[in-house]
This record gives structure tokens, C-alpha cells and sequence, in this order.
């Protein structure tokens, strides 16, 4: 007899039992997911190069394996938290990865998380690569915002997403294994961009009668209010105009630069943080003055790419 009865879907994966996988790689983040694991009540067995490490992981429940190839055999999700794309192959040397489903989380590059995603899928296996924009305090912290790029198989990703995101939110980027790769290191190259223009604001202040912590709240102010550049940027370089509704064009703006570079030189702070971008806009409008001059500076990123 069929039971035609409403289910509630959300009951249903609540009573699942906790997938099982292994883990290779206990550094500080691959120790981090793996108390996420064991806490929401994952059977879990770890490898590390440096077995010590296993330790305190199989008090809290962990199986240690000996070798990868044992820590491979004991499930079919098997995560990868490992030092490089070189210590991946290394540690996968010669282990049949026959069925299992690899979800990579080391750090590595667009071209490594597709060369390992087509080394991965020639030895029978399903891959998936990471990009983990968190810190390992983040790990297992809702509330902290931590999440995690994945880039590859879709059916590995969507078989495993409630064991995935227990440490940290997951988002699926693309059938590309190289997009989470890119996802993190284009999010990461804006927070360096970012943090070297506060450094160098701050550096204009030492020594002056300014404290840090009084031009703190206005540089937090001023660059949340900067933070329209972000979707700007993206439409007009969609629709590739660049000159519509400009309020400060490329002209001035490179002609405003000259008193920053000159204010620095009077305080005596290197622009070697600044003179880049400021650069960058000065080719772009040397180019072509009438054509650029006009322009919103986001016309300038289209020099980066020879």
C-alpha cells in the first residue's frame, strides 16, 4: 500500500545518520573541520604525515589511519587539507581511488584544481576543489560568516552538501574545477588591495598629533561608503561603457593623484602601496586623453590584461 502522506523533508535528513569520511591533512584547518565532524557526530578517520598530530582528534572519537591509502579505504567522501597541490599527489601516490568522492580543500591555483580534477577522474574518482574563505576560528562558527567555494563535479557536491557544510557554508561555483581556485584568490587579491591602502593611510598619521584609533572610525566610514566601486565596476565592465553617468572622471582623478603623491613625500611614506594604481590610471588615460579622460577609473582594469 502506497503512503500518500505529506513528508516532512527536513525530519527525513535529520534522522539520517551522519555520513561517514576521512580526512588527510591535520594543520591548523584541517584540525579545525575535523572537530566540526566529530561534534555534529560524523564517523571520522584522519591521516597526517606527522602521525602525532592525530592524537588529541582520536580522543574526541577520530580513527587515525596509518597510511592514506588506509585513511582512503574507509569512505567514500575523502577531504583534503593538505600544504600544497604537490603534497596531494604525494599523499594519493599509488592509492586506488577507485569509486571515492575527493573534495580538495588545499590551497592551490585554477590550473592545479583542473589538472587534479582530470588526474582525479582518470583514476575512477569524482573531484571537487575548495577555496575555504575562512579562518580556523571561523571553522564551526556559524555566526562568523565562514563559507567555502566549491568548483567540479555537481553531483558530488549536491551527494554530500549536508556533510560539507557543517564546518562552513558552502556555495557551488561551477562544473569548472579551477573556479573555486579563482572565486578565492580574486576575493583574497581585493582584501590585500584594501589592506594596503588602510596601511598606507595610516602610515600618513604617524608621528602626527592623530591617533590611529580616532581616524579608525572614519576610514571604516569612508570605505563603506567607497563600496559602490564594487557593483559599478562589474555593470560597466558588462556593458563596456564606461563613460555614462561618470561624477569624477579619469582626468581628474589622475590629477587629483599628484597631491596624494606629494603629501606622502612630505610625510615621508614610501608610495610604493599607492603609485600602482595611480599609475594604471595615468596609462589609461595617456592612451587616449580624449577619448578617456571622461571615463569612470574603472576603464583602467582592462590594462591588466596583456
Amino acid at each position: 500500500m502506497t503512503d500518500n502522506a505529506p513528508q516532512n523533508p527536513s525530519a527525513t535528513a535529520s534522522s539520517a545518520a551522519p555520513a561517514p569520511l576521512a580526512l588527510l591533512g591535520l594543520g591548523d584547518m584541517g584540525t579545525a573541520l575535523a572537530r566540526t565532524w566529530l561534534a555534529a557526530g560524523h564517523p571520522l578517520t584522519v591521516w597526517n604525515r606527522t602521525g602525532a598530530k592525530a592524537g588529541p582528534l582520536v580522543a574526541e572519537g577520530a580513527v587515525a589511519a596509518a597510511t592514506p591509502a588506509g585513511a582512503v579505504a574507509a569512505a567514500r567522501l575523502v577531504v583534503l587539507c593538505l600544504l600544497d597541490d604537490a603534497s596531494v599527489g604525494a599523499a594519493l601516490d599509488g592509492v586506488d581511488l577507485t569509486g571515492k568522492d575527493l573534495v580538495n580543500l588545499t590551497t592551490g591555483t585554477p590550473a592545479e584544481g583542473r589538472a587534479r580534477a582530470a588526474w582525479a577522474e582518470a583514476r575512477g574518482a569524482r573531484f571537487v576543489d575548495g577555496g575555504i574563505m575562512a579562518t580556523p576560528t571561523m571553522i564551526g562558527v556559524p555566526e562568523a560568516g565562514g563559507y567555502v567555494f566549491y568548483s567540479g563535479s555537481r553531483g558530488l557536491f549536491d551527494t554530500h552538501r549536508a556533510t560539507l557544510e557543517v564546518p562552513a557554508g558552502a556555495r557551488f561555483v561551477g562544473a569548472d574545477a579551477g573556479y573555486a581556485a579563482l572565486h578565492d584568490v580574486a576575493l583574497l587579491s581585493a582584501m590585500y588591495g584594501l589592506f594596503a591602502g588602510i596601511s598606507h593611510a595610516y602610515a600618513l598619521i604617524e608621528g602626527e598629533d592623530i591617533a590611529p584609533k580616532d581616524l579608525s572610525p572614519l576610514l571604516s566610514e569612508w570605505l563603506g561608503a567607497m563600496g559602490f566601486f564594487v557593483g559599478n565596476a562589474a555593470e560597466r565592465l558588462t556593458t563596456r561603457d564606461f563613460t555614462t553617468g561618470v561624477v569624477s572622471g579619469l582626468a581628474m582623478q589622475v590629477a587629483a593623484a599628484g597631491t596624494l603623491l606629494r603629501t606622502a613625500e612630505e610625510q615621508g611614506v614610501s608610495t610604493e602601496l599607492l603609485s600602482p594604481y595611480l599609475e594604471l590610471m595615468k596609462r589609461r588615460l595617456t592612451g587616449d586623453p580624449a577619448a578617456h579622460g571622461g571615463e569612470d577609473t574603472a576603464g583602467a582594469i582592462t590594462l591588466l590584461r596583456a
